[in-house]
């Protein structure tokens, strides 16, 4: 407070101090005038002073506000203390205080919400709006749901410091904080690059810290499905690059929801077809369109037979297992870079296209898709979907979500789907592989995905998308949510 009340009288000029000697003073007692600078993402509004208070590991505990609906026995919130309590002190090695219901304290985060979801998982309805106050020997956190919970105690962690002696200090504090985007996320292609769980786990962690909320898991593609079916074991053990080291078993997709959970993270899925599924064809016959050269079968396979009833009874069963793994109402359908010219071979295609009338074959993908859409509707699931398919899609009332990756004028196709009523994700600029250094991330932040007109924008998902690895190995996407009033 000393230092406080210097600054003060310095500024109202009732004092002129000797600076050399105010400096020698400080250097002496081995005191710096810290300010908050370490938070990220920035916090919506928040000030911050140089007073600051000392925070000691084992005099510091978490404790549940007297009116919060969540108490102790909070699945979310008690790991979330143990959790925090190693970030805020990573060089305390005893982890025997980290919980401590008593009142025999000198710093308490005290956390208080207004609705029990301890036993529930995060969705794209869910508040992670939040308060804070920091002020001597007490911290005070508010907020709606659990999950904004999280996004404080992260914040409250970015805030504490070390000095130079190793102590730990905390500024005080005030801070309320809502996500502008309430839809962030990062993607993992774990098909052209199988990831052991541990680095999907890892993942999720640094998520946390930057306080994305869903994890778009692009689990399967052409080169492998290692997704590991209970409906069609084949499809894992025949597509996947190996067939006991390179797959995620159900335990292993239940885990990583279950720690996605713990984070306040969603797990969205991605099955993309009816291209991208080299893989799928190796586990399930009859699945892919058989390719014709000469009026004969040429021997390779091109996407998905879109003709055969076989097809949709086997999308149905995968779809209905895959929606009780995933907890999450929405799923992702793909429908991008489909390769016709298979189709174009193939006789059986030419003549069912003739039936249905169907001129072209954007037609014939956009009759598949919206069979699907049927599918994941019964199930109760909302579809995300490529932009492709929005854009030969006639009945885009059938449609929900899309997502925009073309290059060109993106902002147009964004601006186009937002005029057809439909929520769109932006992807189109954050691929690293793109010519040019990816160590320059200021083109990043200098995209506006704002900057259209158009009626009618109630509204929109912004999502990064980022290309990244050697050779392609595998991508990630930064998923992001805002909506106009």
């Amino acid at each position: 407070m000393a230092d406080m009340e210097v600054m003060n009288m310095v500024s109202s000029g009732s004092y002129r101090p000797n600076f050399n000697l105010l400096l020698l003073i400080l250097l002496q007692l081995g005191l710096k005038l810290y300010t908050v600078g370490g938070m990220w993402p920035l916090p919506q509004t928040f000030t911050s002073s140089t007073e600051r208070y000392p925070l000691n590991p084992q005099t510091f505990y978490f404790g549940y506000g007297g009116q919060s609906a969540a108490q102790q026995g909070c699945s979310v919130l008690d790991a979330a203390f143990k959790r925090y309590f190693s970030l805020i002190f990573p060089d305390y090695i005893s982890a025997s205080v980290v919980l401590r219901f008593n009142e025999d304290k000198l710093f308490t985060l005290e956390i208080t919400v207004d609705h029990n979801d301890c036993d529930s998982y995060p969705n794209e309805d869910s508040s992670e709006k939040y308060n804070m106050n920091v002020s001597a020997r007490h911290a005070s956190l508010h907020a709606e749901t659990v999950w904004g919970a999280l996004r404080g105690l992260e914040t409250f962690s970015q805030l504490v410091y070390q000095d130079d002696f190793g102590a730990y200090f905390i500024n005080r504090t005030e801070i309320e904080d809502f996500p502008r985007f309430p839809f962030r996320g990062i993607l993992l292609d774990t098909s052209r690059h199988y990831l052991p769980v541990q680095a999907i786990l890892k993942t999720l962690d640094a998520m946390a810290y930057s306080k994305f909320n869903v994890f778009h898991w692009h689990i399967v593609d052409d080169p492998s499905f290692p997704y590991q079916s209970r409906t069609f074991p084949d499809l894992s053990s025949k597509g996947a690059f190996h067939p006991m080291t390179h797959v995620y078993t159900q335990s292993d997709v239940r885990r990583v929801i279950s720690y996605a959970r713990l984070r306040g993270i969603r797990v969205l899925p991605e099955f993309d077809t009816p291209g991208h599924t080299k893989s799928w064809g190796k586990g399930q016959p009859d699945l892919l369109t058989p390719c014709y050269k000469g009026g004969i079968p040429s021997g390779t396979f091109g996407p998905v037979n879109p003709v055969l009833p076989s097809t949709y009874r086997f999308m149905a069963g995968l779809f209905k297992e895959v929606s009780s793994v995933f907890p999450d109402s929405y799923i992702h359908l793909g429908g991008d870079e489909v390769d016709f010219s298979c189709w174009r071979s193939n006789p059986d295609i030419r003549a069912f296209m003739k039936k249905m009338g169907f001129g072209d074959f954007t037609k014939l993908e956009a009759f598949y898709i919206e069979n699907i859409v049927n599918i994941t509707n019964a199930l109760k699931k909302t579809s995300i979907v490529w932009q492709d398919v929005f854009d030969y899609h006639e009945r885009r009332s059938s449609l929900s979500v899309v997502e925009v990756w073309r290059e060109g004028c993106y902002l147009c196709e964004v601006r186009r789907v937002v005029k057809a009523g439909l929520k769109v994700i932006l992807a189109s600029p954050w691929y690293l592989d793109k010519p040019g250094p990816t160590h320059n991330w200021s083109r990043y932040y200098n995209v506006w995905p704002l900057a259209f007109t158009g009626q009618n924008r109630t509204c929109v998902l912004w999502l990064v998308e980022v290309l990244t690895g050697v050779l392609l190995v595998s991508y990630i996407e930064l998923q992001i949510k805002f909506c106009f009033t």
